[in-house]
């Protein structure tokens, strides 16, 4: 039995997020890459509501929107998808929120995760590549075994520095990952974030941890260890 409304259509999913468009959410999103307009709390309150339907997933991924493929990942079967899928499905998704959803609520749910992950690492295209060390800073963090941390520190302190977008965010992060969940790797990867100083200057708003790895380390270890 289907979990979500039988009745519901790719033409009234794209409808009801036509009415939910805001010119001034679509400005501020194009300014990062986003081609889309919807608040996302809407966005998910419509998800909520269609519930999982793995075949309107499908054809509203096929139709190209990305407010309409930010809904299919929410109400996906991240299991049902095959590895060749998953690939394809993030070669295709030139939008940087639908990348990132692709990635974290898909891909990592995903039994081909590692399979995807290895593949992606060292694609030759930035944005694929990416999603590759998104999916390493996961096992960083949850599962290292079989991991070479000291191999990562070298990759990043090598590359990171004149990486693209969204390439260097996501070595970032690895990095940053690494010297939280790591003590025994924290001094160099601290280190490799001061000789770097990549995302030093961003800008962060107030209450919020900076991206820059030697603060984000700190804190996050601060607050982990209760200091």
């Amino acid at each position: 039995m289907p979990t979500g409304s039988p009745a519901t259509t790719v033409d009234d999913v794209l409808a009801e997020l036509a009415a939910l468009e805001d010119p001034k959410i679509r400005a501020v999103n194009e300014r990062h890459g986003d081609d889309h307009g919807v608040n996302l709390t809407k966005l998910r309150a419509v998800a909520k509501r269609l519930k999982t339907q793995h075949e309107l997933a499908r054809e509203l991924w096929q139709t190209g929107d990305a407010s309409a493929r930010l809904v299919a990942i929410l109400v996906a079967r991240p299991k049902a998808f095959t590895e060749d899928e998953l690939d394809a499905m993030l070669r295709d998704a030139r939008v940087p929120k639908v990348r990132d959803w692709l990635t974290g609520y898909v891909v990592k749910k995903s039994p081909h995760a590692e399979n995807l992950r290895i593949r992606w690492f060292d694609d030759p295209d930035p944005a694929v590549a990416a999603a590759g060390w998104a999916l390493t800073s996961t096992r960083v963090a949850k599962s290292p075994d079989g991991l070479d941390l000291p191999g990562l520190l070298d990759a990043i302190e090598d590359g990171m520095k004149d990486a693209p977008d969204p390439l260097q965010w996501a070595m970032n992060e690895c990095l940053a990952t690494i010297g939280i969940h790591h003590p025994e790797h924290r001094s160099r990867a601290i280190a490799i974030g001061e000789e770097l100083r990549v995302l030093e200057d961003y800008p962060t708003s107030p209450g919020c941890t900076s991206p820059y790895a030697p603060t984000w380390i700190a804190e996050m270890v601060r607050r982990r260890e209760g200091a």
